[in-house]
């Protein structure tokens, strides 16, 4: 097959990817407003209840509201700024110590089965512990998306480098590379696609631990208006509470799968 033949076929795929991923697309609007749509449908018809569940319409006008006022954007700014804190130094703290656990076999020994107890254990009930030793503020918010996050990191990413092909090991060690070498040259470059998926992962992790936080000891936040909208039977506010937690997460997320693909090319 001649070049101009293979460049033409290779238009023609893009041609068509494209296409797909416009139908795709399309396809996802139209299911979205078809729900929005059936939603506000039922809630106005009394088909389902209006107070539980509000709808769409209601839901916008509080929202409307609130941000005219600025009552809103400091709840969601805080949440905001708290679960990406909590998700930098999730993934760069598991990170850190998967890689110490890889480079000290003795250590990897001794803290496998804690690794294996701290990833079984409901990291919700560590909520009071984390109240009571940094008091109920900002700190203790953050420590929930933390502790979520931490140990999935860990676990990933260093099972990610025991699973590493050998053979490429044995290359370096037999040109003379120390563990350093090793481990800059083909542990860590061999386990990136696994780091950015566990990146995509920490983004909802982290949302839970910060919520879950919230709810127990925040005065402000997402979380707080959540817990706060259920007490006084509001949920309306519930309800825009979550879709603003759905928006930002999965901005957040878009943007982690934005890094992978930049990431993944130059790697290629």
């Amino acid at each position: 097959m001649q070049a101009k033949e293979i460049e033409a076929v290779h238009l023609q795929y893009l041609q068509k990817e494209g296409r797909t991923r416009t139908w795709v697309f399309v396809t996802q609007l139209l299911l979205f407003a078809a729900f929005i749509g059936l939603w506000e449908m039922l809630s106005r018809a009394n088909l389902i209840n209006s107070l539980i569940f509000s709808y769409p319409s209601k839901i916008i006008a509080l929202l409307w509201t609130q941000l005219l006022d600025g009552s809103l954007l400091p709840h969601v700014g805080l949440t905001v700024w708290e679960t990406i804190v909590g998700f930098v130094l999730g993934t760069l703290l598991g990170t850190l110590l998967a890689s110490v656990i890889w480079w000290s076999p003795f250590l990897s020994r001794v803290l496998e089965p804690y690794l294996v107890v701290a990833n079984s254990m409901p990291k919700v009930a560590l909520g009071p512990v984390f109240i009571v030793l940094f008091g109920p503020g900002l700190t203790s918010v953050i420590a929930m998306g933390l502790a979520i996050s931490v140990i999935i990191t860990t676990i990933n990413i260093y099972t990610s480098f025991r699973e590493v092909n050998p053979n490429f090991v044995k290359v370096v060690q037999t040109l003379g590379g120390n563990k350093r070498q090793i481990f800059t040259t083909v542990i860590l470059p061999s386990t990136i696609p696994t780091i950015l998926a566990t990146l995509k992962v920490n983004v909802g992790l982290s949302w839970v631990g910060v919520i879950v936080g919230e709810f127990l000891v925040s005065q402000m936040g997402l979380g707080y208006l959540i817990i706060y909208g259920f007490q006084v039977f509001n949920f309306t506010l519930v309800m825009m509470s979550l879709a603003i937690i759905a928006v930002v997460a999965t901005l957040m997320y878009q943007g982690v799968a934005f890094l992978e693909r930049r990431l993944t090319s130059q790697f290629k």
